[in-house]
Formats: C-alpha cells, structure tokens, sequence
C-alpha cells in the first residue's frame, strides 16, 4: 500500500496502466508546472492527459514517413472521428490561423492479391486513421484528445505500429483498396502468408524485441482455426484469443444491463432478452440498449453528439460541479451551454424560470453523486423539468455505480467511466452509454444510434474489461464497508478540529436524494474527499498517506489525489466559486483490509497533529 515513486505507473510495473505516481504535494505541483526533473520521470499518466508513448512512438514514425519536421500525427479508431478532429482543429483555426491546413490518412490492411492475410485483418481490424497537422497546434489537436476521449488506446497503437512496420497497414487509396504506391509514401514490403512461416524481423529501430506464443496455445487450436487468423493473433495478439472480443463485449453489456452478475467465464453465459423489470428498474430494458466506448468521456462526448443530431443543435445544460471535461464537451461542440456549478434548488428554480419564458434546451447533464463533492442532484425535480419543458436528462452514474443506486427510471440516457471501479485494474479504459427504452426519446435516439454509432471499443481492451469485472458485484460491497469507515475514522479522529468538511453521500446535505435512488442492498461508494483549515495540514495529510498517490479513482488498491489541484490547476479561483477548495484531497478507497486502511488513514492525521504541534 506504500507509495511509489515519482512517475512510475500504477499499478507498479502494468503495462498500459491508466494512472502514475505523484506521491507528494510537491511532485504534483511539479507536474502541473510542466517542471522538467518531474516530467522525465513520467512512465506513462492518465491516458487522456498524458498521451501514452505506445501512441506518441506510433506518431513518431507516421510523421518521419507521411510529415515534415513541422508537423505532428494525432491518431484515431476510425475514418469518422479523424473528420471530427480534422474540423475540430480548422474550426478552431478559422480565424486565429486561417491557412492551417490538416491531412487525413486511413490505414487499413493490406489487401493486395499477394496478401493472404487479410481475413485475419478483418477479423481483428487492425486499422487507424491518422490527422496530420502543424505541430504548432499540437495544444488545441491535444485538446480534442483530452475532451472527447476518442483517441486510440495503448494497445491499439502498440498492434498498429508493428503491423505498419510490418507492412500489414497501408494508406486507403481512392478506389478504398491499400497498396504501397509511391503516392502515399509508403515502404512497406508485401508480406505473402502468414507471418509464422517467415522469418521477418517484426520491428526497425527501438521497438524491435521479439513476441513469444503462450504454451496454452496448443496444436489442436492451431489445427481448427484459420492460418489467416492466427497470423494476426501469434505475431500481434500479445497471447489473447482475440477471436472471442466480440463475446466478451456482450458480456460486458449484459453485465452493465444488470443480466450477469455471477462471475463467470465467457462459455458460461445464457442468453438474456428484455426483461420485464431488473436490476436497473426498467421494463423492457435489455443489453441491446447498451452501447460501448472507448472511455467513459467518449461516451459523454458521443452522447451529447447523438442528442444533437436527434433533436437537433440546442444548448445543453450542466447541472452540478463536473468533471472538467464534460463542461468543456457542452461547452465547445454545439451551441454552448448553461452552467449550474452549485446544483442546488435555486439553481432549478432559474431554470424553471428560463423555460417558463421560452428557453428551449437539448439536454441536462449532470454525475449522481458528484466528483469531487459527492452531492447528488434532485433527479425527481429535474425530470419533471424535463418533461414538462421537453429536455433530456443524461446521468452520470460512474461515481455511484448500478449496485448502488437506481438513477436509471429518471434518466434518458445513463452513462459510466467503465475505466473506473467496473474495472477496477487500473490497466484499461472504456465507457458506456445506455438508452432508456421508457424515455419519450428512445426511438428517436435508436434510429440515430443506427446510423451514427461506431464500435471503436479496441478488441484486447475489451477482453481486459471483461475479465476484470467478473467480480464487479463482490468488489463493490467490500468498498462501499471500506469507505464509509474512513469516513468514520476521519469524524471521529481527535484531529477533527482541523478538517473543514467531510464529502460523502451519506454526510452530504444531499443524502435524502443519494437514498430516494440508493438500491435495498447498495451502499455509498468508495469515493470521498477531505479539505482542511490551512494548506499545510492538507499537504500533511496527503504527504502522510501510505496509499498509492495519483490520478483516476475506483481502482481496486486505495488511490488518493489532491483532485483540485491535478484537474483545475489554472482556474482553482474559478473552482473555489463552487466550493471546491484548492487543497481538497481526494480519496478512492479499494479492497484493502479494513482495519490497515483505519490504521493508514489514522496515521496521516497524525501527521496532520503534528503540523499544529510546531
């Protein structure tokens, strides 16, 4: 449980792991501060902030073979989102830097007669689409990337970059064939069969090592399936069937629709239909109404899209303090936004107001409870608003999670950070969207759905997800008992005198709306904050705590942040306005054992004493 160093990943030593070690006050200023001794350290970081060097290598070698030295590579799932990113950039750019030109590239496999690898390809879609763009504006391209959470994941980028040094992935030509014609400044060399009976180096330059297959691969798999097929899963599939993603995404939504909550392996599940009435209080909701993402931002980002293109370009509506990023989507796509930082009653009656006098909205999108503050919004008063002026309501339930509470009969649409406690492992993002079939909007938001959803959920991640909440239910009740006794330990502790408040659902002024939703069995989650009377006592604290230290929550290991400071470190003035203090210290509690945790939290308390003995 001890702390790790600066800039290692955690967990330790995972790959693709999504959060990294600021271990003291001081390293996480340092790292807000851009300072350079702190940034050589980073391993690697939260992927949506810190772009994972799997990805920046990828680009690197995109850039040296299709780019100049002024330019960068910004790389995408598909084809749909590098249009989206493209117009972000020139939109952003029409004024400021109206000569800014960008290029898109599709990489996709090889198809060529000589190629007899392509049905392997297809079956794994080892493919990309790649934005190249003066490097000069390589913040706003970032931006894109951190908002809208669609960039590729770790793993993508890993089997893309060998497969393109390869030769497997070429440039889409304009007949949608790929070749390596001189036009696309392409040097691969055609590979004839699978890549086992060759003797190919798999990589130029410092990603060359070589992969080995696991002994569980055995001849009699090897015997039953296409050699076309194994060719992508022996030379990229990092020992994973990657043939069974598909099956494991289904498992995913069924788990997410509240219809498999045993854990149990992938051969071990029933088929499900729309059931009456389960676990997410919804007749006639099934895993057919659950749509998949690459994270949990991208579901927001594309939630927000689709509403936009069912009911057309309204403002949106953010109610209660959010994650930074959800503001800046309904901020910056579409029309703008009405901000209710405090979502409080009064906040509702403006709103009335606003719509009493013709406003029309498109949504209202708001987190159940809230991140960092823990308050939760009145939902039976919203979605009376909301049915009486015709808006949407989209909830974020990351924070609360589905065994705990029932927000799902008030909402249209509900959506989730899959990345966090459903995973768990702190190795793999992911996100979902799921429709409300009781929602006057559903069939509107089906019939786009059909048209405008992609699939971009990465086949190696989802296997990883899906494995990783097997045991979703049995973590859950185990960190709801963690988190509610350091809340105890932090109410009852000597050095009470010094903590200005304790944030969590069952102390909030909010818990009468956190227990109209909270499920017969459900607790309060594992997620909590602490501020303090002065700066110092809160950088004891955080200093003290022998937990893991860094960003992201709902790991299955203790993981604590000063959360204020990471996410709103150029506009802390702006986030004080809504109560969230600069020095609030975030903690997302795991699966420790229960004492050890009172004992840890204790001790950094201790310290918190000592800074008021001097």
């Amino acid at each position: 449980m001890l702390a790790q160093g600066v800039g290692q990943s955690i967990p330790a030593d995972t790959p693709h792991a999504v959060s990294v070690s600021l271990p003291t006050w001081r390293s996480c200023v340092g790292y807000e501060e851009g300072e350079e001794g702190i940034l050589k350290k980073m391993n690697n970081g939260y992927p949506r902030f810190f772009i994972d060097k799997c990805v920046t290598s990828f680009a690197a070698t995109l850039i040296e073979r299709y780019g100049t030295l002024d330019e960068w590579a910004i790389i995408l799932p598909s084809h749909a989102v590098a249009v989206r990113c493209a117009s972000f950039i020139q939109q952003h750019l029409a004024t400021l830097d109206p000569d800014t030109k960008t290029r898109t590239i599709d990489l996709l496999p090889r198809t060529d007669p000589g190629n007899g690898n392509a049905q392997g390809a297809r079956r794994v879609s080892p493919m990309v689409s790649v934005v190249i763009y003066p490097k000069r504006h390589s913040a706003l391209a970032k931006s894109f990337w951190q908002h809208t959470g669609e960039g590729v994941s770790s793993r993508r980028a890993e089997l893309c970059h060998r497969a393109f040094n390869d030769g497997f992935l070429a440039p889409r030509t304009n007949d949608n064939q790929t070749d390596g014609s001189p036009g696309h400044s392409t040097s691969q060399k055609s590979m004839k069969g699978p890549l086992r009976y060759q003797k190919a180096r798999l990589a130029d330059g410092p990603e060359e090592h070589v992969r080995t297959r696991a002994d569980s691969l055995e001849e009699e798999r090897r015997q039953n399936t296409d050699d076309s097929v194994l060719f992508v899963e022996e030379r990229y599939g990092r020992n994973l069937d990657l043939s069974r993603a598909s099956q494991a995404k289904v498992a995913i939504r069924r788990r997410i629709a509240g219809a498999l909550t045993a854990d149990v392996d992938l051969n071990d599940m029933k088929d499900t239909g729309r059931t009456e009435i389960g676990i997410r209080q919804v007749s006639g909701f099934s895993e057919e109404d659950v749509y998949l993402y690459p994270s949990g931002m991208s579901s927001i980002f594309n939630t927000h899209r689709i509403m936009m293109a069912s009911r057309g370009a309204l403002k949106s509506i953010c109610f209660g303090f959010p994650y930074i990023d959800t503001l800046k989507i309904l901020e910056k796509w579409g029309p703008g936004c009405l901000f209710y930082g405090n979502g409080s009653a009064e906040d509702l009656d403006d709103l009335e107001k606003r719509c009493k006098e013709g406003e029309k909205y498109l949504a209202l999108f708001c987190e159940f409870p809230g991140n960092p503050l823990l308050k939760c919004p009145d939902l039976a008063r919203i979605r009376a608003l909301a049915d009486r002026f015709n808006f949407a309501v989209v909830v974020d339930e990351t924070i609360g999670n589905f065994l705990n509470i029932h927000v799902m009969p008030h909402a249209d649409v509900v959506v989730s950070s899959l990345t966090k406690v459903f995973s768990g492992d702190s190795n793999v993002m992911g996100g979902s969207s799921i429709l409300n079939p009781r929602s006057r909007y559903y069939h509107l938001l089906k019939k786009t759905m059909e048209t405008e959803y992609e699939d971009n959920y990465w086949a190696e991640d989802a296997l990883f997800m899906e494995r990783n909440s097997r045991d979703f239910v049995s973590r859950i009740a185990r960190i709801n008992v963690n988190a509610e006794a350091i809340c105890n330990i932090l109410q009852a502790s000597k050095y009470g005198q010094y903590m200005k408040e304790v944030y969590y659902p069952k102390y909030s002024p909010t818990r009468p709306f956190y227990e109209e939703y909270r499920s017969p069995t459900g607790g309060y989650g594992g997620l909590l904050s602490v501020t303090f009377g002065t700066s110092a006592e809160a950088i004891a604290f955080y200093d003290g705590l022998e937990t893991a230290k860094g960003p992201s929550l709902g790991t299955n290991f203790t993981l604590s942040s000063p959360y204020t400071l990471l996410a709103h470190y150029n506009e802390l003035a702006w986030a004080a306005k809504y109560g969230v203090d600069a020095d609030l210290v975030r903690m997302s509690v795991g699966l420790e054992d229960t004492n050890e945790l009172c004992s840890v939290t204790e001790r950094a308390l201790t310290a918190v004493g000592r800074v008021n003995e001097m």
